[in-house]
């Protein structure tokens, strides 16, 4: 199983960035994705999850209002769309996809927000 994330860079306070995270290796329509993210200095954090039988999706308060998380092509490619983005949400941000009582962690794409 492989979970690769992409779509980080730089972006200005307020702008948008759209991550991407793609899983293979697994045949299963049942599975859990969440998008976590640490900054420097800190722990990891959870930012936002979408369960994929029924689209359930799960948001910290951090993410409430700004980003969604989302599944639309019913495969296994989860988006993390984030707007109004502030200079707090600069960190490496993680996918890690929940498979049979087995996790598995993507390499991280950095988001910075700066002007």
């Amino acid at each position: 199983v492989q979970v690769v994330e992409s779509g980080g860079g730089l972006v200005q306070p307020g702008g948008s960035l759209r991550l991407s995270c793609a899983a293979s290796g697994f045949t299963s329509s049942g599975y859990v994705m969440m998008w976590f993210r640490q900054a420097p200095g800190k722990e990891r954090e959870f930012v936002a999850r979408i369960t994929s039988l029924n689209d359930y999706t799960v948001y910290a308060d951090s993410a409430k209002g700004r980003f969604t998380i989302s599944r639309p092509n019913a495969k296994n490619t989860v988006y993390l769309q984030m707007n109004s983005l502030k200079p707090e949400d600069t960190a490496v941000y993680y996918c890690k996809l929940d498979y049979l009582n087995r996790e598995y962690w993507g390499q991280g794409t950095q988001v910075t927000v700066s002007s």
